[in-house]
């Protein structure tokens, strides 16, 4: 919907008694504060709702400049079918009623990436794969970590469930019902998302990892639509996965020995005159990769450490990107080549609309605003500085010597959030024409604080190694 008039309409013709702000904290989490529909009309649409206290949302505002405004996007007010007379609409965030967007606000970070593309000529769309887990319970003790803390993940799916057709480790990747116990969840979420969000759904499949693990894949768009889909399907996800009497997981790696959870990130630039994909070219033999597009494979390869601080942001992230999982450890590029941190799809040739650079190492904690933006400033700097990539390798990585590694000067991610965050304090010049310096060193500070906190905690697998010793 795109005007205040066709809102009301829909507010009066559905019976909407209550709607949802919903607006994305800086580490991209979705929060939500709901209204009566009454007080939704186009006024409000001018000056927002004044409903925000700043100073409760980590990494916002401090307590004496506490007041913010919630301003909706017309565009993103849906009904929200699994709740009767409710409705939800995405929101960006104010310092006051008509006046200054606020810095912090992670959309309008993305909407400044959009805007400053546009000046140089670029127009930037997104395609994530998103991986995830449905698990039939999650327990978790964390009451007192004193006395110890400590949780369970069930699954009729999993080897250990004495299920006579489960699914063993890195085995799953599209079984059938009723082995699949994810199937009927997936369903749901997919027609929820295109019958009622506008969400055009391209798959939904279990994935490699046993205890239900699944992706989701939605058509490509504009990076903000993108980002705003993404934080819907999320949602989505998490909702009809409870209704379903299911738990929605998006850590990268909720537990050891299985693939994890990755957001492959689909990326491409498109002319805005000509509204060509700039990253084409059917004259390249290896890849049909542009010159453009290998400068901008060489920026993202050329801040990749740094960019995981974002794209890879909790420290459970690093518990994913080690060898032999699928997920990128390497600092390389090639032509279908998945051990690589950025791989070019060669699904097929002549099809200049498919051209993208696929980028792997976001994972689905990650920020879909702040992620986006990262990673097209990062290609920008790589078309400015004509930053050449390299060779491309098409032979696993993995199995490669360490000898062999340094010989073609391929570099490792970092291997924790502690060095992804240092890497990001020495290297993010690349990111400050969109992303406010401020907001930049207020991230890093969170992040450092945040991996300080979680590193003091002990884990049960510590007194397995360490009790007897």
């Amino acid at each position: 919907m795109t005007s205040a008039g066709d809102i009301r309409k829909s507010i009066k013709s559905n019976s909407i008694k209550w709607v949802d702000l919903q607006f994305t904290d800086l580490f991209g989490a979705l929060r939500s504060v709901t209204i009566p529909a009454d007080d939704v009309d186009e006024a409000s649409f001018k000056k927002g709702f004044e409903k925000l206290d700043g100073s409760s949302i980590r990494g916002f505002l401090e307590i004496e400049e506490s007041d913010m405004v919630l301003m909706p996007i017309q565009k993103t007010f849906v009904g929200i079918p699994w709740q009767t007379g409710v409705a939800r609409i995405l929101n960006k965030v104010y310092y006051k009623s008509g006046e200054k967007r606020f810095e912090n606000d992670p959309r309008y970070i993305a909407e400044s990436t959009v805007k400053h593309l546009s000046g140089l000529g670029y127009n930037s769309f997104f395609g994530p794969e998103l991986e995830f887990f449905l698990f039939d319970k999650l327990s978790l003790d964390v009451s007192n970590p004193i006395s110890g803390t400590g949780y369970r993940i069930d699954s009729s799916e999993s080897p250990l469930s004495n299920n006579g057709d489960a699914i063993g480790y890195k085995l799953g990747y599209y079984p059938v019902t009723p082995r699949d116990k994810t199937y009927n969840t997936r369903l749901a979420i997919a027609n929820v998302l295109s019958d009622n969000f506008g969400i055009s759904v391209e798959a939904v499949h279990h994935e490699v990892a046993t205890s239900g693990q699944c992706e989701i894949t939605y058509r490509f768009s504009e990076m903000l639509d993108a980002a705003d889909s993404l934080q819907t399907v999320k949602y989505v996800i998490r909702n009809i996965a409870a209704k379903n009497g299911q738990v929605a997981v998006f850590m990268p790696k909720p537990f050891t020995g299985d693939n994890g959870s990755g957001l492959h990130t689909n990326f491409s630039l498109w002319g805005t005159k000509d509204r060509k994909n700039l990253f084409y070219d059917g004259a390249d033999k290896y890849a049909e990769l542009s010159q453009l597009g290998r400068y901008a494979v060489g920026g993202i390869l050329e801040h990749a450490r740094a960019l995981s601080a974002i794209v890879s942001p909790t420290t459970n992230s690093y518990r994913r990107l080690v060898p032999g999982y699928e997920a990128p450890v390497y600092v390389a590029w090639g032509k279908s080549n998945r051990s690589a941190v950025i791989r070019i799809p060669s699904y097929s040739r002549k099809n200049a609309k498919t051209k993208r650079i696929e980028y792997r190492a976001p994972d689905p904690t990650s920020n879909p605003y702040l992620s986006f933006s990262a990673v097209a400033m990062a290609a920008l700097d790589g078309i400015k500085r004509k930053i050449d990539p390299g060779d491309p390798l098409d032979e696993n990585i993995y199995h490669m010597t360490k000898s062999r590694r340094n010989e073609l000067k391929i570099r490792e991610l970092p291997g924790s959030l502690e060095t992804a965050v240092e890497e990001l304090k020495s290297d993010s010049d690349f990111l400050l024409k969109t992303f406010p310096k401020a907001m930049v060193e207020k991230y890093i500070d969170l992040k450092s604080e945040e991996t300080r906190e979680i590193n003091s905690y002990p884990s049960p697998i510590e007194f397995y190694h360490y009790l007897n010793i």
